[in-house]
């Protein structure tokens, strides 16, 4: 009993982060019917931010770290990655009357990463105390991309199965490439690559960092609104999908936080970690998904796997954060 309530106490303490309170506040001016806007062009220019801060923060620690540290979590996230389109593929796609095409790509958005979501991992972990390695955000384009790819393969194979045109090795490749290309991917490896090759530590530490937070919080407002507001997309759609937006990110979250435990037991991989690579697996894509997959899967239905995983899986994903930080403070740190 009394362990029972200490992680209800840690769980509700955890809510109280001001990047949840955002959140929330966003959800909540929706629902009164604010007329609030954020124009696009500041929401593009705060997701440039905050990919560019992620990928030379990244990039900046792999310059210190040894690669023996880094390959066996970066092979953890791909896979993990693959594992979830695929589960996604399965409980989804083999339900009578639904369309194939909607749940592989509602597999892959949930595959992939969402960078709101990451950061505020991130931003709560810190101010939490709870470390991780400073590298452990360059994993997020390996759990993406190899998400993306298998559920462009499996949208594939579909079609070949029923008979129509597939293309598959020039269109794959020239999917894979537009993938690398898209703003979210395109920002956050050039951040790693400045981070890694050049030294922007001076513009890193006095324009990106104090920034960070800030910007963060306006994310949050936006995912917020445009959640409550794209809860009207999901009427039409099969009850499974709201099922899976709830339970997907939580099934996926646990599992990244078991892998990553595993990590830390073989390799001393932080709480923090495990912590960040549940999120991501427990995240889905709001930046470089939904682009690639309308491309890759257009005769699936965005208010599907966007409704999906906006609506639902996003906000989920994020207030499951204080979940595996609250488990981590259980069962890894002494």
């Amino acid at each position: 009993m009394a362990l029972a309530l200490d992680f209800l106490a840690l769980l509700l303490a955890q809510f109280q982060k001001p990047t949840l309170a955002f959140l929330a506040g966003g959800m909540v001016l929706a629902a009164l019917g604010s007329r609030l806007e954020i124009p696009d062009p500041i929401y593009q220019f705060i997701v440039l931010v905050l990919l560019l801060k992620i990928g030379m923060g990244a990039g900046m620690a792999l310059r210190e770290a040894q690669i023996t540290d880094i390959a066996l979590p970066a092979l953890a996230a791909a896979a993990l990655g693959v594992v979830i389109v695929l589960l996604g593929q399965v409980t989804i796609g083999l339900m009578p009357g639904l369309r194939a095409s909607d749940s592989i790509a509602t597999a892959g958005l949930f595959g992939a990463v969402s960078v709101s979501t990451l950061a505020a991992g991130m931003v709560i972990l810190e101010e939490d105390g709870l470390g991780y390695e400073s590298w452990v955000p360059a994993l997020y384009p390996f759990m993406d991309i190899p998400a993306l790819l298998c559920a462009i393969v499996l949208a594939q194979m579909a079609r070949a199965r029923a008979g129509g045109p597939t293309g598959a090795r020039p269109r794959l490749l020239r999917l894979v490439i537009d993938s690398l290309r898209g703003g979210a991917l395109s920002a956050l490896m050039l951040g790693l690559l400045l981070g890694l090759l050049t030294r922007p530590d001076p513009v890193f530490d006095t324009f990106y960092e104090p920034l960070f937070r800030g910007l963060l919080s306006l994310l949050m407002l936006v995912m917020g609104m445009e959640a409550y507001a794209r809860l009207s997309e999901l009427r039409g759609v099969a009850h499974l999908y709201a099922v899976y937006g709830v339970l997907g990110p939580l099934v996926h979250g646990a599992l990244g936080f078991g892998l990553g435990w595993g990590l830390h037991l073989l390799t001393g991989f932080s709480p923090g970690g495990v912590v960040l690579l549940a999120v991501m697996a427990a995240s889905s894509s709001d930046v470089s998904g939904p682009p690639t997959l309308r491309i890759a899967v257009p005769e699936a239905n965005p208010a599907v796997y966007i409704g999906t995983s906006t609506s639902l899986g996003t906000p989920i994903a994020l207030l499951s954060i204080p979940l595996w930080m609250t488990l981590a403070e259980m069962l890894l740190t002494p």
